[in-house]
């Protein structure tokens, strides 16, 4: 799976907070302008919802990777779409996304959305 990865001074938890959290999705995610969980609770594998394209258009999501403090992924509208990752380090933490071999082009994306996610997570520490 073709990846892009930051390096991240903000521990593990605040990362994963941050990428599993709906309500910052906009935040970071350059072509998300909303998400909404079916049902209430936390992300969780099986967990399925739709996200908010910055046009206004509602795609479906389902989570069919999900590992808790470590990585989660997820289809949209039934496609295998991007793979968001977590790793300690002694100094804080890598965060990892990666995407299909077919959506290569959508890395530049992935890579504008790492430092967000970095700058996000570093306020909650």
């Amino acid at each position: 799976m073709p990846t892009v990865e930051l390096h991240c001074a903000a521990p593990p938890q605040a990362v994963w907070d941050v990428i599993t959290d709906l309500d910052t999705w906009p935040q970071w995610g350059p072509t998300v302008s909303g998400a909404e969980l079916k049902e209430p609770g936390p992300l969780r594998l099986g967990s399925e919802g739709n996200v908010v394209t910055p046009v206004g258009l509602k795609l479906p999501f389902t989570i069919t990777e999900f590992r808790p403090r470590h990585c989660w992924a997820w289809q949209v509208v039934g496609v295998g779409a991007t793979r968001h990752e977590v790793l300690a380090e002694d100094d804080g933490s890598r965060i990892v996304f990666g995407v299909p071999w077919w959506a290569t082009a959508y890395l530049p994306v992935c890579a504008i959305a790492l430092p967000r996610i970095a700058k996000l997570a570093m306020n909650r520490r």
